[in-house]
């Protein structure tokens, strides 16, 4: 009768070992403590905020050709989604064909950002 306790006692461990392998991640990544500070983002980021280092138009296409949908400010910040080749600019010494899709579908030219002429939006439309 002992060993067919100590047999059970064994099952029974063994299964809940299993139970407790099949409910654990299989390689969990370690969390951060609670107090320490996440680590600003990378300039570079696939979506997000874009900020204008002057003042200029917004498009509706990513050309001059295209019509103005509104002018922001200098320090605006918008979301840009993507970028893309479009027309040629040349305005405040710089002259450059890339422009930032906005969330909102217009396109601002990459030559009124801050930062690169993305703006710091990895993602190509």
């Amino acid at each position: 009768m002992r060993t067919s306790i100590t047999k059970a006692l064994i099952t029974a461990a063994a299964g809940l070992v299993l139970a407790g392998a099949a409910a654990a991640p299989a390689a969990a990544a370690p969390a951060a403590a609670p107090h320490q500070a996440r680590t600003a983002p990378a300039v570079t980021t696939a979506t997000g905020n874009i900020t204008t280092w002057i003042q200029g138009n917004v498009r509706k296409g990513a050309s001059t050709s295209y019509d103005i949908a509104y002018t922001v400010t200098a320090n605006q910040q918008l979301m840009g989604v993507c970028w893309l080749t479009g027309g040629t600019v040349d305005a405040n010494g710089i002259s450059h064909n890339t422009w930032v899709k906005l969330s909102d579908g217009n396109y601002i030219w990459g030559g009124l950002l801050k930062g690169d002429t993305k703006g710091g939006i990895s993602t190509k439309c």
